[in-house]
């Protein structure tokens, strides 16, 4: 293992870095897992382990930032937890293009589950300004219904962020973002 590389370990559908001391620079430098214990942590700097989800793990670990071990302590390639991932997370391929589109704009991306959507997405992280964009990965050939339309924008708009709807080709892998805006007839 590189020095500079933090282990980590996959536990069931997240993937946890154990030292204190080295993990929570993953969570200070990019917002990436959330510290074990804190919900909200108010300060930066402190010492815990840091849960990460299968998308946060594999895109640090493409970036060569983790080093991932299974159970038995076997180090884990991208393609393996990519795989691992596609059989408990649903559409990850899609999802997990538009993180990893999104991180490398420079936006903490994070889950937006509590506002019925896929993505919470900061300009600079949480804690230090509000979600401006609420990012829901939704399978190219859908069809939405306008009551759901509707849903996303009164609840959008409700806690004052863009509601965006994420697409991935399915042959070209390019990326399409429908930004909703709301008026007043």
């Amino acid at each position: 293992m590189s020095e500079d590389k933090i282990k980590a370990v996959l536990i069931g559908s997240r993937i946890i870095a154990w030292d204190k001391r080295e993990a929570p620079r993953l969570y200070k430098e990019g917002f990436y897992g959330k510290l074990v214990g804190i919900s909200k942590p108010k300060e930066l700097d402190i010492e815990r382990p840091v849960e990460l989800s299968l998308l946060e793990a594999l895109y640090l670990l493409e970036k060569g930032r983790i080093e991932v071990f299974d159970s038995q302590g076997r180090s884990l390639k991208p393609e393996d937890v990519r795989e691992y991932a596609r059989k408990i997370y649903y559409m990850f391929d899609d999802v997990y293009e538009v993180y990893k589109d999104l991180r490398s704009k420079g936006y903490v991306v994070r889950p937006g589950l509590k506002f019925g959507s896929t993505f919470a997405v900061y300009r600079y992280g949480p804690g230090i300004d509000h979600a401006p964009f609420l990012v829901h990965v939704m399978p190219y050939e859908a069809k939405m219904d306008p009551i759901e339309i509707i849903r996303a924008g009164r609840l959008s708009h409700s806690v004052r962020k863009r509601f965006v709807i994420a697409v991935v080709h399915p042959q070209t892998r390019a990326i399409r973002y429908y930004v909703f805006k709301w008026f007043k007839a």
